[in-house]
């Protein structure tokens, strides 16, 4: 059986599975993140603007985005490239939990979700859908392939077990409405604009962009059995998250820019925290890996058939 037929038989099955299950928007999410975008224009008036304040925002979008969600959320819980002690692991799950884009169990459940069923009918944001549905429609329209209850216990089973990260989940607006808060009591209307919305906004984009143009554009170097790509613009604003076919390729790594030209400042933190004896059990992939999984020359990087791959 060819690759081509196993991945169109797995696409019929997949596609069978959802047509059974039920798909409603996100009502909630919608007006909430539509919200974000007009509150974040607040920032164009020069009443609300200070210098400090765009300080503030860069600084959150650093711990918020880079700590919590590409270090923490992703490298460190969802695919286990490291390990570090468990106060730093907790509180990097809270700076991933400030960033608002679902708690711990929800967002790395969704995530390894992906990687199992990437870009196929089964993946949460499957591109195939278009670059919109990738990038953030599919978190407010009718959408089967969301996870329900139940396969988020399953996919995040090791978070799910654990009294704090069931409390993260819980705790994820009122967490952010108390960082709103104090926004506002330090810094005033300034503060809560850029630190809060703002920087939601930057944060979700480029987030965002890792479903969406890092599975759209840009350059594969492994065969890794999707549409993932290395996208330079996309690594560069998500601390190295955008050499992202590298990463499909070995989920497993705590490093995603594998060439010396792919910089990844996420790989570089990770470095700085194993040489202060606080990283270990570095995950890295092999040469005998890297060359086993190197992409032919010839190949078309966006035409090729899909198939699953394992998280």
């Amino acid at each position: 059986m060819t690759e081509q037929t196993t991945a169109s038989d797995a696409s019929s099955k997949h596609a069978a599975t959802l047509a059974q299950r039920p798909a409603h928007p996100h009502i909630v999410t919608g007006v909430a993140l539509a919200s974000f975008h007009v509150a974040a224009c607040l920032a164009f008036f020069p009443q609300f603007f200070s210098w400090s304040a765009v300080a503030v925002c860069f600084t959150l979008y650093f711990i918020t985005g880079c700590l919590g969600v590409t270090l923490g959320f992703h490298r460190l819980l969802t695919h286990r490239s490291l390990r570090v002690p468990r106060a730093l692991e907790y509180f990097l799950a809270i700076c991933g939990t400030l960033a608002l884009e679902g708690g711990p169990i929800e967002w790395i459940s969704t995530h390894r979700a992906h990687h199992k069923y990437s870009d196929t009918p089964m993946d949460p944001h499957d591109v195939h859908k278009g670059f919109w549905w990738s990038h953030c429609v599919w978190l407010v329209a009718p959408n089967p392939a969301r996870l329900t209850d139940e396969e988020e216990q399953h996919f995040g089973h090791d978070l799910a077990s654990d009294p704090f990260y069931r409390f993260l989940e819980r705790a994820m607006i009122p967490m952010q409405i108390a960082l709103a808060l104090g926004l506002f009591l330090v810094g005033g209307w300034s503060w809560l604009i850029w630190g809060g919305f703002v920087r939601l906004v930057l944060v979700y984009h480029i987030t965002w962009f890792v479903n969406s143009a890092a599975h759209d554009s840009g350059y594969q170097t492994y065969d890794a059995k999707d549409l993932s790509t290395n996208n330079w613009w996309v690594a560069f604003l998500a601390w190295g998250e955008g050499w992202h076919n590298n990463h499909h390729a070995f989920p497993f790594s705590a490093r995603h820019g594998l060439k010396w030209y792919e910089f990844d400042f996420t790989w570089l933190t990770i470095n700085f925290l194993k040489h202060l004896g606080i990283a270990r059990d570095i995950k890295l992939p092999t040469d005998a890996m890297l060359h086993r999984f190197k992409k032919a020359p010839t190949a078309s990087p966006l035409t090729r058939p899909v198939s699953s791959v394992s998280p």
